[in-house]
């Protein structure tokens, strides 16, 4: 088992092709598609990485991002921001808010799981 992913992601499609990407490469994903209660969600599953979409109904993954930042007990959680917002302010939004790793859809599987298991060592 590579780790526990939590997918925050609110399109179908994009979800379901990354958790079948994920399993097939050995790791445990949740799906969450709502941003208001997001939070609330990472908190319950204790994953050992997020991917997050940038742009979610109910908060902005930016929000969602600076949320796990200001808690200490989720201050240091690897998040990988997923957004098909690719221009350079989006990206530096990301990583004044602390993202680990910021990706533009479409995404290659390979990069995505790089990343990943990357991200999720200790």
């Amino acid at each position: 088992m590579t780790g526990r992913v939590l997918l925050i992601e609110d399109e179908p499609n994009i979800a379901e092709a990354l958790r079948f990407i994920l399993q097939r490469d050995g790791w445990e994903v949740g799906l969450h598609t709502d941003g208001a209660t997001a939070l609330a969600e990472i908190m319950r599953q204790g994953p050992d990485v997020v991917v997050l979409d940038l742009m979610l109904p109910g908060a902005s993954g930016l929000d969602i991002l600076m949320g796990l930042r200001a808690d200490p007990a989720t201050a240091g959680l690897p998040v990988l921001m997923l957004t098909a917002k690719g221009q350079d302010r989006d990206r530096a939004a990301a990583e004044a808010a602390g993202v680990t790793r910021f990706m533009t859809k479409p995404f290659a599987n390979a990069e995505i799981v790089a990343a990943l298991r990357a991200m999720a060592r200790p």
